[in-house]
């Protein structure tokens, strides 16, 4: 029975060894158009987009090699692919969270684009206007900058909206997104706030300050987290900051000022410059 058992192991481990030798040496050949998958965190959840990157090659673009009209799988090769993991609204459209087939239809002053309901399609051979969830159009622009690769990009992203830019030779368009999230955010900070506040006390004053929400509490949360941190300069320039929006000039004054000091203290130089900013604000 042992001889049994050695003579099964060893052939377990030649087994696995030419596996991974075999598939060590199956050749590779790269897609001549790269893929690529970007993520842009957004509100409470996260927008993936892959997509794959084809290249100008010396041709003609749009109302060439992607005729006018038609409809194009915003790539090469498998349709691009979005993801979003929380319901968005996209150009004023609302969208459940889910993945789509990323589709357009390029023409010279206008572009429709297209979320459709059937995903892992190659190209737009298969593609069925009847699957379509979404249909919105937008303006595309010249950018003098050309782009010899397909890219998309996340820009202008904030925790309320972001920007989905396409651009490819010297075509550029732009998708608008927004998120409502605000209501849960603020209901998790509440809850967050019951237990041990130390961690969480630096991104509720930021979420509170940059979306305009209650100064006082915010304030209330700046002091508490300055008798735990009373050398934390991040803190006098928050303080300062709402101070400032309160309109209390003087008082953002002396708290950006103090959170100079601190900064310097401790030479860190970037809290040093945002105090120093503060207080030139202050003092307009």
């Amino acid at each position: 029975m042992k001889k049994t058992y050695v003579l099964l192991f060893s052939m377990l481990i030649a087994c696995c060894c030419f596996s991974s030798k075999s598939y060590a040496q199956i050749p590779r050949i790269p897609e001549a158009s790269s893929t690529q998958t970007i993520i842009q965190d957004f509100g409470l959840g996260k927008v993936t987009i892959t997509y794959s990157r084809p290249n100008v090659k010396d041709r003609k673009i749009f109302g060439g090699i992607i005729p006018y009209g038609e409809v194009w799988r915003t790539g090469a090769n498998a349709a691009t692919t979005i993801t979003f993991t929380e319901k968005v609204v996209i150009e004023g459209n609302p969208v459940p969270a889910g993945t789509y087939s990323l589709f357009s239809i390029p023409n010279k002053g206008e572009w429709t684009i297209i979320l459709n309901k059937v995903v892992k399609q190659w190209g737009a051979y298969s593609y069925k206007q009847d699957q379509d969830f979404l249909r919105f159009n937008i303006k595309p622009i010249r950018v003098s900058e050309k782009r010899e690769t397909f890219t998309m990009a996340f820009v202008n992203s904030t925790t309320k909206s972001t920007d989905l830019v396409l651009v490819w030779d010297k075509t550029a368009a732009y998708i608008h997104m927004e998120t409502d999230d605000d209501a849960k955010i603020t209901a998790n900070i509440d809850e967050l706030m019951k237990g041990d506040r130390k961690p969480y006390y630096f991104n509720a004053i930021q979420y509170y300050y940059e979306n305009h929400k209650d100064v006082d509490k915010a304030l209330g949360w700046v002091y508490e987290a300055e008798k735990i941190e009373p050398k934390g300069p991040w803190y006098k320039l928050w303080e300062s900051r709402l101070l400032l929006r309160k309109g209390d000039k003087a008082g953002a004054i002396a708290a950006a000022e103090a959170g100079i000091a601190l900064a310097n203290a401790d030479k860190d130089e970037e809290y040093a410059r945002l105090n120093q900013e503060a207080l030139d604000q202050a003092k307009q």
